[in-house]
């Protein structure tokens, strides 16, 4: 491999002038920088980017902390991320935290010990000790989907409104007796959620019944589980909301499993649309987050506080569109015999 003196020798500079070329420290003629790209050009010469980032005190790299990239949601996120991360010229490097607050804080600081300039994150649970870290260190960060900390930039969306829609749709059917199956504890959108499923209920003039609400739910084996158990009640909800696309399966699977028929024997609705949700039968009502708009502004927003510190920080809330599909109809009791 050549190197930056076999570069200058070839093009006649000096190796302090080459340097200034490959890193874009100082001006340089045209007339010479032709010389040196030239010689870089028919040597093969590859700079040393590590050293590089020691002297510009950039790697122009980002770190994008997830924390389930099986999950689809988060899969389009991260898809926007380095799609706009690519235009921006900047490199991600991806881990999965799995909502694990200790391997969380060994992410955030392994992002670091690498020199990232930023880190775009989805707090687990308990993000405490890795956001604690990051304001500490002072490393520019955006966080995604969970508001956690107003300390940072942070985009996700309107739960509140998106939760009124549902119940909405739900109540405009009929619908008096409504469960609500809830995803991840000690997530802000979990509790945002469950406190915006009961104000919906009271603003439809409808009462929220605690063995209605089953507030933790990790995956989808808990929500199936969940979900059986609000069935098997003596007077069961005739209608389920759901706080995400995995307690949707979750939900739809102890539906079938107890022989019932959405929505003949009840109505079913939530939160995060997915690709395959057309194939469900009947399609279900959901409502779209808009995952690519979250990552692109994710990563817009992290350029914009890596280029300028001192900014205030930014609190983005998105809206979300209901996909209303054939998964809620009239509770049956009321329909004509």
């Amino acid at each position: 491999m050549p190197t930056m003196a076999e570069v200058a020798r070839r093009a006649g500079v000096s190796v302090s002038t080459v340097s200034h070329v490959v890193n874009r420290t100082r001006f340089v003629s045209p007339e010479k920088a032709q010389l040196i790209n030239d010689a870089i050009a028919a040597m093969g010469y590859q700079p040393n980017e590590l050293a590089r980032s020691l002297k510009v005190a950039s790697t122009n790299s980002v770190g994008l902390a997830i924390s389930a990239i099986s999950n689809p949601y988060f899969t389009d996120i991260i898809c926007a991320v380095e799609a706009e991360c690519a235009r921006l010229g900047l490199m991600v490097f991806l881990s999965d935290t799995q909502e694990d607050p200790d391997r969380e804080l060994q992410v955030v600081r392994a992002f670091h010990q690498r020199r990232v300039d930023g880190v775009i994150l989805a707090p687990s649970g308990s993000p405490e000790r890795a956001i604690a870290y990051l304001a500490e260190k002072k490393l520019p960060c955006v966080l995604i989907d969970r508001f956690a900390d107003d300390r940072f930039d942070q985009i996700g969306v309107e739960n509140e409104t998106a939760m009124r829609a549902l119940i909405d749709h739900v109540a405009s059917f009929g619908h008096r007796r409504i469960g609500y199956i809830a995803g991840q504890p000690g997530l802000t959108t979990t509790r945002e959620r469950i406190e915006a499923f009961r104000a919906s209920l009271a603003a439809n003039g409808l009462e929220c019944l605690p063995h209605y609400v089953s507030p933790e739910n990790v995956d989808t084996a808990s929500a199936t589980a969940s979900t059986h158990a609000i069935l098997s009640l003596p007077a069961p909800p005739t209608a389920l909301v759901t706080g995400n696309n995995m307690t949707t399966i979750g939900a739809v699977r102890a539906i079938r499993e107890k022989g019932l028929s959405i929505p003949r024997d009840l109505s079913l609705v939530g939160f995060d649309d997915f690709e395959w949700a057309d194939c469900f039968e009947p399609r279900l009502t959901l409502v779209e987050q808009p995952c690519t708009e979250i990552g692109r502004q994710a990563a817009a927003l992290l350029s914009e506080r890596i280029a300028s510190s001192d900014a205030a920080p930014r609190a983005v809330r998105l809206t979300a569109a209901l996909k209303a599909r054939q998964s809620c109809a009239r509770p049956a009791h009321t329909r004509p015999a």
